[in-house]
This record gives structure tokens, C-alpha cells and sequence, in this order.
């Protein structure tokens, strides 16, 4: 089990970089304050500069069909191009589910590894049908 300690939007301290889902190479997204907080394991630290590369983060929540139509999270780190960096998650790996009503802007998505926070990016949220999603933003 992760344990995560915040400080607002921050974190404090944790024991994720040291736990089995790290070492495997799973990434976490943790919600607190306003904010979506992505712990980054080390073997997916090289993704940095792809996602620094990102105006904005689209954070989506639906059914991945390949995985058994597990609800899911896709975050595409919205750069403009035609291939913005991606990173999909069950929904396991997450301490939250936000609610439907979350649905738009006005929280922010922070990428952390072991050595502190790295990247702080605006974010926006929506419901899909389906994950992978991959589509730019379109105002709900």
C-alpha cells in the first residue's frame, strides 16, 4: 500500500519509489488540493522532457476496452503536435475517482519522481467513452 503524505497540494513524503509497483514500472496518480500529482517511477523518468514539452494536460476518465473495459485514466500531455506524449492508467492506480461534476478545468497536474516535484501543468478533465481516447480538447 502507498503511503502519501501531503502538504496541501504538495508532497511530503512517501513510500511509493520503494515499493513493488514502482520497481515494476507503474506510475500512481495521487489527488490533493486542487491538484492531480503523477508519481513518475524511475524507469519512466526519460518521459520527462516529452511531458515538460506540454501547454496543458488532458486528464480522461472512461472504459479501456482492450484492458477488459476497466474504468481508466489517460493523461495526454497536450504539446500541439501530432503525437503528445500519453500515459494511461487503471484505475487502481489512483487514489481517487473525481466526480462527474469535475468535469472542465481549475486544478493543475503535477509529475513527481524521487527527487520532488518536476513539472506543474494546467489541466482539464472529461468523461469518454472509451480509453485510449487521444483526442484534443474540445470545449464540453
Amino acid at each position: 500500500m502507498h503511503i502519501i503524505e501531503n502538504d496541501g497540494p504538495a508532497i511530503s513524503r512517501t513510500n511509493y519509489w520503494d515499493s513493488a509497483h514502482a520497481a515494476r514500472g507503474y506510475a500512481f496518480l495521487s489527488w490533493n488540493a486542487g491538484a492531480g500529482r503523477v508519481l513518475l517511477p524511475d524507469a519512466l523518468a526519460p518521459a520527462l522532457p516529452d511531458m515538460r514539452a506540454a501547454r496543458y494536460v488532458i486528464v480522461s476518465l472512461g472504459p479501456w476496452l482492450e484492458q477488459g473495459a476497466r474504468e481508466a485514466w489517460e493523461l495526454l500531455f497536450e504539446d500541439g503536435s501530432d503525437a503528445p506524449y500519453c500515459l494511461h492508467l487503471v484505475a487502481e492506480q489512483s487514489d481517487r475517482r473525481l466526480p462527474d461534476t469535475d468535469q472542465g478545468g481549475g486544478f493543475v497536474i503535477t509529475v513527481w519522481t524521487r527527487d520532488g516535484e518536476q513539472l506543474r501543468l494546467p489541466a482539464r478533465f472529461r468523461k469518454v467513452t472509451e480509453i485510449p481516447c487521444l483526442d484534443p480538447w474540445a470545449e464540453q
